[in-house]
């Protein structure tokens, strides 16, 4: 806003207007989440800008097209299919690869079963890195992961692409990052679930198709084709990127606004007016002190926030859980039902129709019950509403593990020990789902963040579970090894949703980052 011209604000002296509780006033670097200060229907005005001459760029009112938040619906779905495309094509490639490593380790001279494993979930050691930025992060970190991982096609040796697969897996970490904080960009809060439950599908349902695919290339193919496949969808996936993903992060667009005024003043006017925008604030705004800030602002949330850490841990337990099942089913399917690798990789579709079908009911819910809640309440929403899901989905994973376990050990018919995957899928969809959107709702000036931070485990577990599933079901079997799982998965998930929402909202009152 300006006062002359709708564009700047031209303070007065004493001339206080407030923020948005939850906007962070300017004492942090607005890196990501949301929109952060201006978001607020108000102009921003320091009260110690006694300057006549300081002009601060805003929003036109609450009602700007150029916010993010006021772009078209159809604006909005299609940035977030975009990005959700994006995070697709890391899990894809991360799992892609399972059905393939017998062959692969044939190849390369490899027989240890620890490392074939690691060249699988190496992959997923990428995503502990938080990437600043948006459109142009993501863009080129799309093309650092493309560059690796045409790499991992023409390695030589395990070592080479244990390598690659790590450097692949840390471009593709970029829109893991980055994308919850897209949302929070353009999103509001009640219409944010489904948005969310769209976007948090592309990283479990990737790593469905992957292997489906991979099996089929892998029989008919070479392994190196697994990475060749992933090259060209890739490719695909940016020309969509560079057409149709707008910069959504508020900070840019403002200061892309602030910098095209000062270019409109001229030189000499330029020079008189300190014209900055409302996150220009701060002392350092050098890109390396920014930079510097959002690298190390993940790991202090998870050093101080307790919701952070439990959420993280819970998050990891799961995708742990969903990593070693992807990894054990070729196994499970080739070695005990004596199926083709090919046939033996369609069987990654009942946990695609597992995740799928409980996605698109949460889709439709998440959004309703936040309403719901709010209106029955009478209160402004809150994280904790997009809690009930997690209910039915601590059922539904010991459920699954138990029926899944069993039913292989014992070798049932085949559609049995699939219903118990499909469970699985529909449990971790919903929590994962849930969990998700909490934080993002929670966080949302410092989603991006927020997120990075509950991915750390996350991405510990997922590497680290397939690791030790071979030696535990060698010894135990598939019935006893997932019983193990279901009991930790009923003590540690059971209690979740209602220990969140009891005291969840008492846990954010002492966070410094969380609305």
């Amino acid at each position: 806003m300006i006062s002359e011209s709708s564009s700047i604000t031209k303070p007065h002296k004493g001339e206080v207007r407030d923020l948005e509780k939850g906007a962070g006033g300017l004492e942090e670097d607005d890196a990501e989440g949301g929109t952060g200060p201006s978001t607020a229907t108000a102009t921003v005005v320091s009260e110690v800008t006694h300057n006549p001459n300081e002009l601060i760029v805003d929003w036109d009112g609450p009602d700007d097209p150029e916010n993010p938040r006021n772009w078209a619906y159809r604006q909005k779905w299609r940035a977030t299919i975009i990005v959700s495309l994006f995070t697709f094509m890391s899990p894809v490639s991360s799992s892609m690869m399972a059905p393939a490593t017998t062959l692969l380790g044939h190849d390369l001279n490899e027989s240890n079963p620890l490392l074939l494993a690691m060249m699988t979930s190496i992959f997923l050691l990428g995503p502990l890195s938080e990437i600043y930025g948006r459109v142009i992060v993501l863009q080129c970190a799309n093309g650092f992961y493309f560059i690796w991982n045409l790499a991992c096609s023409f390695a030589r040796t395990p070592t080479e692409m244990i390598v690659f697969r790590f450097l692949a897996g840390l471009g593709g970490s970029a829109p893991l990052a980055l994308g919850g904080g897209l949302l929070g960009d353009v999103w509001h809060p009640e219409q944010r679930g489904q948005a969310i439950a769209i976007y948090s599908l592309a990283p479990l349902l990737g790593p469905v198709f992957g292997p489906v695919c991979g099996a089929w290339i892998a029989q008919k193919s070479t392994w190196r084709w697994v990475f060749w496949s992933t090259c060209i969808l890739d490719v695909i996936v940016q020309i969509a990127g560079l057409f149709f993903l707008r910069e959504s992060f508020a900070p840019v667009l403002l200061e892309r606004k602030a910098k095209a005024i000062r270019t409109s003043m001229g030189p000499e006017k330029a020079a008189e007016l300190n014209v900055h925008t409302v996150f220009d604030k701060q002392d350092n705004r050098s890109r390396s002190a920014i930079f510097a800030r959002n690298l190390i602002r993940p790991f202090a949330m998870f050093g101080r926030e307790p919701i952070i850490q439990l959420l993280g841990l819970y998050m990891a337990f799961i995708y742990g859980i969903f990593y070693l099942s992807l990894t054990t089913l070729p196994e499970i399917f080739q070695i005990t039902y004596r199926e083709p690798v090919g046939t033996a990789g369609l069987h990654y579709l009942a946990l695609g129709i597992g995740l799928t079908g409980a996605s698109q009911f949460n889709a439709r819910f998440l959004d309703k019950m936040y309403v719901y809640l709010k209106n029955r309440y009478g209160t402004k929403g809150q994280p904790e509403y997009r809690l009930p899901s997690m209910v039915p989905a601590t059922i539904l994973l010991p459920f699954g593990l138990l029926l899944a376990g069993w039913s292989a050990q014992h070798k049932l018919h085949w559609i049995v020990t699939d219903i118990g995957i499909a469970c699985i899928g529909a449990g971790m969809i919903l929590c994962f789902q849930c969990i998700t959107s909490y934080v993002v709702d929670a966080f949302t000036l410092y989603a991006a963040s927020a997120l990075a931070a509950t991915s750390c485990l996350r991405s510990i577990a997922g590497f680290s579970f397939p690791l030790f599933a071979p030696p535990m079901y060698a010894a135990l079997g598939y019935g006893k090894g997932n019983t193990i799982l279901a009991v930790v998965a009923i003590v540690i998930g059971c209690p979740a949703p209602w220990l969140f929402w009891k005291y969840g909202k008492r846990i954010r009152e002492s966070s410094r980052y969380a609305q």
